[in-house]
């Protein structure tokens, strides 16, 4: 079953098409990330998903379902913009959001403690909203999203604010939810962010998919034009070598980039005729490596 279909969506502001033809597929007990640079087409998508605007052009579904109200109840949706009452304390808001949501009182009497322990806010359960640091705000925010246990988990840009511990946390908490069968989607520009994360990803560029596949398809597809290598001996020969087009030093690490149609096998057995390998490693092109070479470099600078 799907979580969410999106058929040649389309969405312009006056002349500016965010969103242009765009169809995707969400896998039920799935992470999917909307990827790309800033401006391009993520928010305007997942609002739409939300309808709190309307596709100029074609159809969306949750679960099957052309209307949101039907599915609403089934979904967490953590907006970019973030809302909570400031002045109310921090154990009273999440607690008034999972009311609103259906929650039953007795229910929250749970769910509120646990949430506010598993994001490591207990201790402020008794603080004001207002209080909070902008990360702590975002986590509540999180708690707020997730209180009802939704089936569905839109998530625009989750990690904004956030330290590496707690992007860790939030990280390790929407895994276990994928575990559960639940489906997340959230935005990012952020390439590295989701590279652990996802089990599949749509790039998205000037309104239009770029890609959209398993993120390990489409990694596999990427064929690689360096190798990284840790060697023993004289190494100024290998610039020299025919299939090199540079080489870089990290630490006891060597990056060597190749020519295009380059065979690194080659290259090992050139290196294994004249030094020690301790280490040979063809280096797999990192998402935001494969953004910058499908859409170009100015793109992602300009996000």
């Amino acid at each position: 079953m799907n979580a969410v279909s999106l058929r040649r969506a389309c969405k312009a502001f006056g002349d500016v098409r965010a969103v242009d033809a765009l169809s995707v597929t969400v896998p039920a007990g799935s992470i999917y990330g909307f990827l790309g640079p800033n401006g391009a087409g993520k928010t305007t998508t997942i609002r739409m998903i939300m309808n709190i605007i309307r596709p100029d052009d074609g159809d969306i579904e949750i679960f099957g379902d052309t209307s949101i109200e039907r599915a609403r109840t089934r979904i967490g949706y953590m907006p970019e913009e973030r809302g909570l009452y400031r002045k109310m304390k921090v154990g009273k808001v999440l607690a008034y959001f999972g009311a609103i949501k259906g929650v039953a009182s007795s229910e929250l009497a749970r769910r509120v403690p646990e949430w506010l322990e598993r994001l490591d806010l207990a201790s402020w359960a008794d603080k004001k909203v207002e209080e909070l640091s902008r990360g702590m705000h975002q986590k509540l925010q999180f708690a707020v999203t997730a209180i009802n246990a939704p089936e569905l988990l839109i998530l625009d840009e989750p990690f904004s604010g956030l330290d590496p511990l707690n992007t860790d946390l939030l990280k390790s908490i929407i895994l276990g939810m994928r575990d559960e069968g639940k489906t997340v989607i959230f935005s990012t520009h952020v390439m590295h962010e989701a590279e652990k994360l996802c089990d599949f990803i749509l790039l998205i560029n000037r309104g239009k998919a770029i890609l959209d596949d398993r993120l390990s398809s489409i990694k596999s597809r990427q064929r690689s034009h360096a190798v990284c290598v840790e060697l023993e001996g004289y190494t100024g020969f290998i610039t020299d070598l025919p299939m090199v087009t540079r080489v870089d030093q990290d630490g006891s690490r060597l990056q060597i980039s190749l020519k295009e149609n380059a065979d690194p096998q080659q290259l090992l057995r050139e290196l294994l005729d004249r030094v020690r390998v301790q280490a040979f490693e063809i280096k797999v092109p990192s998402l935001h490596e494969i953004f910058v070479d499908l859409v170009g470099a100015s793109d992602v600078q300009d996000s």
